[in-house]
C-alpha cells in the first residue's frame, strides 16, 4: 500500500494562523476564505488536516489555552492568594494588549456573536471559562484554609470577581484600551482585595 502524499504545509503554523483569525474575527466572523488565506492552504487541505471549521476552532482554543493563556496556570502556583489574583490580572492585561497579536481574549470574543448553529461552541467556551473560575475558587479556598485569606472571605465570590475583571478588561482591550488603562483597572480591583 502506497503512503499518502506528505503535507505541503506546517500544520502547527497553520493552526497558529487560524487561532489568530478566530481571535480577531470570532467564530462566525471568520470565513473559510479568511482561514484558508491566513493558513496558506486550500479548503480540502483544511478539512483533511483539521476537520470542519468547528473542529478547527476547538483546536485553536486548545492552543490558545495551552500556549497563549498559560500565565493562568503559573499564577495558580504562586504562594499567596493576593499574588495569584495580581498575577492573573497582570497576565491577562499583558496578553490582551500585546500588539503582537489580536487584542482582547479569544475565550471571550470567540463565540459571543454566534447564531444558533454555534450554540455548542458558545457552551464549550462558557464551560472553559467556568473551569477557570473553579480553579481560582479552589485555589482561594486553599488559601482561606491556610489563613492566607480572612475567615469571612468568600473564595467563590473572589474567583468570580477576578474572572469578571479579566473578562471586562478583555472587552476594553478589544476596543483599544491600553496596558496603562488596564493597569488602572487592576489597581482599583486590588484595592477591593480582602486583607
Amino acid at each position: 500500500m502506497a503512503a499518502g502524499r506528505p503535507r505541503a504545509f506546517d500544520k502547527d503554523k497553520a493552526l497558529e494562523m487560524a487561532m489568530r483569525v478566530f481571535w480577531q474575527k470570532g467564530y462566525e466572523g471568520a470565513s473559510l476564505a479568511d482561514l484558508t488565506q491566513a493558513m496558506g492552504i486550500n479548503p480540502p487541505s483544511l478539512y483533511a488536516a483539521f476537520g470542519n471549521k468547528e473542529a478547527l476552532f476547538r483546536q485553536a482554543v486548545e492552543r490558545y489555552q495551552a500556549r497563549v493563556a498559560a500565565y493562568g496556570m503559573d499564577a495558580l502556583a504562586l504562594p499567596t492568594a493576593r499574588g495569584v489574583a495580581e498575577a492573573m490580572l497582570n497576565g491577562a492585561a499583558d496578553l490582551q494588549t500585546d500588539r503582537d497579536h489580536p487584542q482582547g481574549c479569544l475565550m471571550v470574543q470567540g463565540a459571543l456573536a454566534c447564531g444558533d448553529e454555534a450554540r455548542a461552541l458558545r457552551a464549550d467556551l462558557a464551560a472553559r471559562r467556568a473551569a477557570n473560575v473553579e480553579a481560582l475558587r479552589v485555589r482561594f479556598e486553599r488559601a482561606k484554609q491556610k489563613g492566607d485569606l480572612p475567615k469571612d472571605a468568600d473564595p467563590a465570590a473572589l474567583a468570580c470577581f477576578i474572572a469578571a475583571v479579566i473578562y471586562g478588561m478583555a472587552v476594553q482591550a478589544s476596543g483599544g484600551a491600553t496596558r496603562a488603562e488596564l493597569q488602572g483597572v487592576i489597581d482599583s480591583a486590588m484595592q477591593a482585595w480582602p486583607s
